[in-house]
């Protein structure tokens, strides 16, 4: 039964020039395995599809019961150059809980 990532986890987002970050975190560690199951780099790609142009890597936070995203190519040059309405990429961090994912 598909489920909307925010019903599992929050999330954190940062950037640093084009690269945006995204950290997802497990509300309760007993989900972190479905998370790690269901989110994976080329899901979180497919989602965020016509947003982020680059690689995205995925890093595992096991001991907060997170993941992180490296989304390279995201934000449109960066802050000082973007003219996108969130250039430091805070509110895609709510479009990656509005995933669904089979849970």
């Amino acid at each position: 039964m598909p489920r909307k990532l925010h019903e599992l986890a929050h999330a954190r987002a940062g950037d640093k020039g084009d690269t945006l970050t995204l950290c997802l975190f497990a509300y309760r560690l007993e989900d972190l395995p479905l998370l790690r199951r269901e989110v994976t780099a080329e899901g979180v790609k497919a989602h965020m599809a016509g947003i982020v142009a680059g690689n995205i890597t995925r890093y595992e936070l096991p001991n907060v019961g997170g993941l992180h995203f490296v989304c390279e190519h995201a934000l449109l040059s960066g802050v000082t150059t973007s003219l996108a309405l969130d250039p430091h990429g805070k509110s895609l961090s709510f479009a990656l809980l509005n995933m669904d994912i089979d849970a």
